[in-house]
């Protein structure tokens, strides 16, 4: 199993960033996919979420209408558009994978430093 995120970097206040998640080893379809977030000296947040089937997303407040969760089943690939990005998101991104059925399953990807400065 893995995910692998990419897409993170340094960027200047109100500029964008697209983080890429790419999964392996698992059945990506059937799982919901997440991005965490976890910023020095914090606890990890999540940011957004979306079910297997693409379907209602969800966001924490801070990001709401400023990022975008996506994914595409075919490619087992999620994305997360970050626009109008502000200092606090400074922070490393994770993916998450999570599958509630029969038995539970859950995955992380290494993480991607995203640094918003001038």
């Amino acid at each position: 199993v893995q995910l692998v995120e990419s897409g993170g970097g340094l960027v200047q206040p109100g500029g964008s960033l697209r983080l890429s998640c790419s999964a392996s080893g698992f059945t990506f379809s059937n799982y919901r996919m997440s991005w965490y977030r976890q910023a020095p000296g914090k606890e990890r947040e999540l940011v957004a979420l979306i079910p297997s089937d693409g379907g209602m997303t969800n966001y924490a407040d801070s990001v709401k209408g400023r990022f975008t969760i996506s994914r595409d089943n075919a490619k087992n690939t999620v994305s997360l558009q970050m626009n109008s990005l502000k200092p606090e998101d400074t922070a490393v991104y994770y993916c998450r994978a999570y599958y509630n059925g029969f038995r539970r399953y859950e995955y992380w990807g290494q993480g991607t430093q995203v640094t918003v400065s001038s």
